[in-house]
């Protein structure tokens, strides 16, 4: 840090020390050993080198902090102070620190916009030549908003040389056929890459012909992508001799690394640490290499150059991603970019899809996950890309691997597979449930434009199939609608008296290529209809290549979604490739219902995280880290209110009473009739344990439930919850966990004793958007009882909207709420009310700074 320091310019210097010529080791030392809760400090480096620091010092007594920083000359103005900054407010935030004031000189106007560049709100006084400038350092939308477009920038332009390269040397390529870097660079050659390719091996022997090079230092030219394949303990070195060269992107297809155990990770953590002090990007190790058919590049192990289409694709499983690539060939699926991403050390899916949503090449990105990296980042990545362009995942490990250990309904109700559900919707990703899912779905979103709505039209030549599809529709949530009486008699004017114009629209087995035309015309023309499902069967006098011609032509500048089925061992015809045909009516159906479902999604307004105006985060967190200092775990039912109500969340009124006597006299002033419940460090679920009495209405009912609550619980009973009722509502649970996967989730469900056997649940990730919450109510059956289900009075969806909204502000503000069930909440007909709360506060661990700036 010292030497940092005396590499700085006199001028970046005076004015980082207002006016100091020299820093010695002492005025370094109080950035050396952050204790974080006084003082904060993170520096950036790069090839070793250290390049920038930012800190903070708390001032004496207060929530307010000192900040400073200062970025090496040469490496001003690529976004490195605005990270720091970024990173450090993170840091402050989780001690308490809810203010950021700095000194800067005047004259220094770049300091001055890389604060304004954090998206931060700055306040300004200029005062003795200096210039004060405070600002909350509170996690704002817009700061949010800043965050992940300077994420996605960075990203994108990491990512470049992998995808656009023009020149790819492989180190490790041998001339021995058979050989791993020997096959790979003569895939290269075979697809005819746009750029130069260089093998590079120790006897530098040439390869397929192309002259070799015994070193990287050795090539003409420096090189954008570097492809190693060498034993696992010759890749440190070999990508430390590319790094230092300059290269910048390195895949490393070497096996050996975090999938081997202790060792291997040990050497993985190395290699990534490696790669991110250059500054660079690694996709693997572990992989099976990368290709981008439109500039000819097949860095894989892929047996034949891969079509060119506007897919990209992204598989962990590198053997199953070569597989299914070359099944995607055989259905006329081209691909913009495949990348085999191996052990994820540094490129992830999540980086993938960043550049695929501004790669012009790319219209649709598919997805083969066996794990996530960071959900929560994905998450909010997902819903930012899918608005443009179409995700299709299907992720592995469907089964749950044991109960979760959990002590509230929310924590077990949390399974695994249906969180990544929950994910994928609110995400606006399309799940498949299978890999010929997968691509039935691909091949309607490469060839066809989003279907406008769920009504489809059936149209065949043989009425056994087009029951079967409409009976697939329906099933699938696709709605069959009656055909317009104009639709009727355009059919009829042509076809023969026996045809069926209803919807299926059968055409008789005799139908002829023009009937398929005109049919298919006159029925896009239908406003009843969003896309049309068109089914064929050869008879015996087979004309199947003109029939699928004509079903072309009868699409031919439609707006509408058109997919077909031929029921023929041959399969469609090529001439049939624009509309995307499937051998069984129902995967047209399933492919159907999926892309009508993203289109829903994606006509859906985003929605937008609220900022509630009556929080008070100061009263809650007193409360939290009061059960902090005591160690933390389950609060009482007095403080749970009370944490609730710092966030506007009515609860029922309640009072905490230690004997019979105490209850009686509190029920007289709530008023009757009141319910008493058990409280104990052992009662966790109260009707479980038989501790809760309700309707009481006396005084004498009242003490007498509190004798029967003691003779059935013993010393296990300290106290007893004496609460209104809350009368006319209907019961839902409201609940969030903290998932060591997914971080925070929010739980909306039919509510009361039941609620883990049925199941009738919805789950999002942290943060809500009020778009979020009104699709958890939508995916709830329960929620009709709200809705006036057989004469029932309507109940207030909006205040239970609202106040899913508000508990996660709460855990957004207060994150050491790691469990939290409100069941039941009843639902009035104006207002919510809780009627019990269960809240557990565990310390969380801070989370690691980013090691990555990749500008």
């Amino acid at each position: 840090v010292v030497a940092f320091f005396a590499g700085l310019s006199p001028e970046s210097l005076a004015l980082r020390f207002h006016g100091a010529r020299r820093v010695d080791a002492r005025m370094v030392e109080p950035f050396l050993d952050p204790d974080w809760s006084r003082r904060g400090a993170l520096l950036g480096s790069l090839e070793g080198e250290v390049v920038a620091l930012a800190s903070y010092e708390r001032l004496a007594g207060r929530d307010t902090a000192e900040v400073a920083f200062v970025v090496a000359d040469g490496q001003q103005r690529r976004g490195i102070g605005t990270r720091l900054l970024e990173q450090l407010a993170a840091r402050a935030r989780e001690e308490g620190i809810t203010e950021f004031v700095a000194e800067v000189m005047a004259g220094n106007a770049h300091a001055v916009r890389v604060f304004a560049d954090t998206g931060f709100e700055l306040v300004r006084e200029l005062e003795g030549g200096e210039i004060e400038l405070r600002f909350p350092i509170v996690a704002t939308g817009e700061l949010a908003l800043r965050v992940e477009y300077r994420d996605h920038v960075g990203v994108v332009a990491s990512l470049r040389p992998f995808f656009e390269p023009r020149s790819v040397a492989v180190i490790g390529a041998s001339r021995r056929r058979g050989s791993i870097g020997g096959e790979l660079f003569r895939n290269i050659l075979t697809a005819d890459f746009t750029g130069a390719a260089y093998p590079v091996n120790r006897g530098g022997e040439a390869v397929a012909g192309v002259r070799a090079y015994r070193a990287v230092d050795e090539l003409p030219e420096l090189v954008d992508l570097a492809v190693i394949c060498l034993p696992g303990g010759q890749v440190l070195e070999a990508a430390d001799a590319a790094l230092r060269r300059g290269v910048r992107a390195l895949c490393v297809i070497s096996a050996g690394f975090a999938e081997m155990g202790t060792e291997g990770r040990a050497r993985q953590d190395r290699l990534l640490a490696l790669v991110r002090a250059y500054g660079a990007r690694l996709v693997g190790p572990n992989c099976l290499g990368i290709a981008v058919p439109p500039i000819g590049l097949n860095a894989t192990f892929a047996p034949r150059p891969l079509p060119a289409g506007r897919i990209g694709f992204s598989s962990q499983s590198g053997a199953l991603g070569l597989a299914l690539l070359d099944y995607a060939a055989g259905l006329n699926l081209g691909i913009s970019s495949f990348v085999s991403v191996g052990n994820k050390a540094d490129v992830s899916g999540n980086d993938l899809i960043q550049y695929w949503v501004e790669d012009p090449r790319t219209d649709v990105i598919l997805l083969y996950l066996e794990s996530f990296g960071n959900p929560v980042h994905f998450s909010r990545i997902a819903r930012r890309v899918a608005r443009r362009k179409p995700i299709v995942a299907v992720k592995a490990g469907r089964s749950s691997a044991g109960a979760r250990a959990a002590s509230s309904h929310t924590g077990a109700l949390a399974e695994t597979d249906e969180v990544v559900d929950a994910l994928f919707r609110q995400a606006g990703v399309i799940r498949a449930q299978t890999l010929e899912e997968l691509f039935d779905v691909a091949m309607l979103l490469a060839h066809q434009p989003l279907p406008g709505g769920r009504r489809v039209g059936i149209l065949t030549n043989a009425g056994g199939p087009g029951i079967l599809a409409a009976d697939a529709c329906a099933a699938q949530g696709l709605e069959l609608p009656s055909l317009s009486a104009a639709t009727q008699r355009a059919l009829r004017a042509f076809l023969p008296p026996a045809a069926s114009v209803g919807n299926p629209v059968d055409l008789l087995a005799a139908a002829t290529p023009e009937h398929y035309r005109e049919a298919e015309r006159v029925l896009l023309a239908d406003a009843s209809l969003d896309s049309l499902l068109v089914i064929f069967i050869p008879p015996i006098a087979e004309n199947t290549e003109a029939v699928a011609a004509a079903i072309v032509e009868g699409a031919t500048g439609a707006s509408k979604t058109v997919l077909a089925t031929f029921l023929s061992a041959k399969g469609a015809p090529p001439i049939l490739a624009p509309i995307p045909c499937y051998p069984f009516p129902e995967a047209a159906a399933v492919a159907l219902a999926r892309t009508a479902a993203y289109a829903e999604w994606r006509r859906r307004p985003a929605g937008s995280v609220p900022d509630f105006a009556d929080v008070s985060v100061e009263r809650a967190r007193t409360i939290v880290d009061r059960s902090l200092a005591r160690g933390g775990g389950w609060i009482g039912p007095a403080e749970a209110a009370e944490l609730l109500d710092a966030f506007g969340i009515q609860t029922a009124p309640l009072a905490l009473v230690r004997d019979a006597a105490g209850a009686a006299a509190a029920a007289a002033r709530l008023g009757f009739p009141v319910a008493v419940k058990a409280v104990g460090p052992a009662i966790l679920h109260k009707t479980e344990v038989g501790g809760v009495r309700l309707g009481l209405a006396s005084a004498a009912a009242v003490e007498a439930a509190c004798r029967e609550l003691k003779e059935r619980l013993g010393d296990g009973l300290t106290e007893y919850l004496v609460q209104a009722m809350v009368p006319g509502g209907a019961e839902v649970i409201v609940g969030a966990t903290w998932d060591p996967t997914f971080g925070p989730l929010v739980l909306y469900g039919s509510g009361g004793t039941l609620v883990e056997l049925l199941g009738d649940v919805a789950f999002r990730l942290h943060p809500l958007t009020d778009a979020d919450a009104a699709s958890m109510l939508d995916e709830v059956r329960g929620t009709a009882l709200l809705r006036g289900y057989r004469g029932a009075p309507r109940r207030d969806e909006e205040a239970l909207r609202a106040l899913l909204l508000r508990v996660s502000a709460l855990v957004d503000r207060c994150p050491e709420v790691r469990e939290m069930d409100l069941n039941p909440v009843m639902v009035l007909e104006h207002g919510v009310r809780v009627v019990d709360a269960r809240i557990r506060i565990e310390r969380r661990p801070l989370p690691p700074p980013s090691r990555r700036i990749a500008y």
